[in-house]
């Protein structure tokens, strides 16, 4: 049989298999929710630029941090719909392709797992670094007020916050730990397998 030929599958199993385009819809709207974040981000932006006389350095850098925030999602969208798509419903036929991600062309089921529990660890980061720099600089309960389109919004740290914030960026981290080490496992035991095969 020809590499490049399909097999040939009964009713059933082309009915179960086809069924992965069921997922077609849910990429598009990642998509769609991607067209928003850059909206969010230029909205922010903006807020950025308007304010950069009036509002305080603190303000200032959580307004960036808020920034870095949306491109590290934007970042974890485009994984989640570049790589799921590849590897859950069809190829996306990028070899070649100046503009294909490195990561992609080794990327699976496993490695994605990992690499969207990294993607996670980064955003959590990014709002616990916001949290401390909040509780920094609010110190005694005192909200931080940065102006924004709609007037003015207000951000209070309490220290139960920072610390349930701290105890979940934890977990994750733990969690892809838990994830990173399993994956390592299983790589562990079927790699001398298939070196040994292969001699």
């Amino acid at each position: 049989m020809s590499k490049d030929t399909a097999p040939q599958l009964g009713p059933l199993p082309a009915l179960i298999f086809s069924s992965r385009w069921l997922q077609l819809p849910l990429y598009l709207g990642l998509i769609v929710a991607q067209g928003v974040y850059v909206v969010l981000f230029l909205k922010e932006l903006w807020h950025l630029i308007h304010g950069a006389f009036e509002l305080s350095e603190q303000a200032i850098m959580l307004i960036v941090l808020a920034l870095i925030d949306v491109v590290m999602i934007s970042n974890l969208l485009v994984m989640v719909i570049v790589g799921g798509y590849e590897t859950f419903v069809s190829r996306l036929r990028l070899e070649g392709h100046p503009d294909q991600p490195e990561w992609l062309s080794h990327v699976n089921a496993s490695v994605l797992k990992v690499k969207l529990a990294m993607a996670i660890i980064g955003i959590s980061s990014i709002h616990l670094l916001k949290t401390f720099i909040e509780a920094g600089t609010i110190g005694g309960g005192l909200p931080l007020c940065s102006t924004v389109e709609a007037g003015v919004r207000c951000t209070t740290a309490t220290e139960a916050g920072v610390m349930w914030q701290t105890l979940i960026h934890l977990a994750f981290i733990a969690s892809a730990i838990g994830i990173a080490y399993t994956d390592r496992l299983v790589y562990g035991t079927s790699t001398p397998r298939g070196k040994h095969d292969a001699h």
